[in-house]
C-alpha cells in the first residue's frame, strides 16, 4: 500500500500569524491531529500539531497570544504520494515525529500519520516483512 492510499485530505490549514487557540480549534473542529500551515515566506508548507499547542502549555506559554509561526516545524520532511507505507513509517520514526506533509509533485496531496498507517495496516495485515519475522 502507499502513502496516497493511506493518507488523509489536508483538510485544516493556518497561517502563521494565527494563534496555537485557533489552531487547536481548527484542529478539534477537523477531528485531526496536525494541520498544514502555508506562508509565502516558507519555502514550502509546514505542519503545526498537537504536540506543539501541548509544548507551549507545557512551557508555560499562552495559546491565546502565541503564534502558529513560533511553533511551525520548519524542517518539514515531506512525502510522496508513491511512497509505500514502510518508508513513511521509517522517515517518522527517524525523525521523531508522526505526521508527515504528503505533495505530489510540489502540490499539497494530503497529510499522512502514523494513525493512518496502523489502520491501514490492521484493514490489510502488515507488511511483507513484519509478517516474515513473526514467522
Amino acid at each position: 500500500m502507499t502513502v496516497g492510499e493511506a493518507m488523509s485530505p489536508a483538510r485544516i490549514t493556518v497561517g502563521t500569524s494565527h494563534t496555537l487557540r485557533e489552531a487547536a480549534r481548527r484542529m478539534t473542529r477537523g477531528q485531526v491531529g496536525s494541520a498544514v500551515v502555508l506562508d509565502p515566506a516558507l519555502p514550502g508548507p509546514g505542519i503545526i500539531t498537537e504536540r506543539d499547542v501541548l509544548r507551549c502549555i507545557g512551557e508555560g506559554g499562552d495559546i491565546d497570544l502565541a503564534l502558529v509561526g513560533d511553533f511551525v516545524s520548519r524542517n518539514v520532511v515531506y512525502a510522496a504520494a508513491d511512497w509505500p507505507l514502510e518508508r513513511a513509517a521509517e522517515a517518522m520514526t527517524a525523525g521523531g515525529f508522526r505526521h508527515l506533509v504528503v505533495l505530489d509533485r510540489s502540490e499539497i496531496a494530503g497529510v499522512i500519520s502514523m494513525r493512518d498507517i496502523v489502520r491501514s495496516w490492521v484493514e490489510t495485515g502488515p507488511p511483507v516483512q513484519a509478517t516474515a519475522l513473526a514467522g
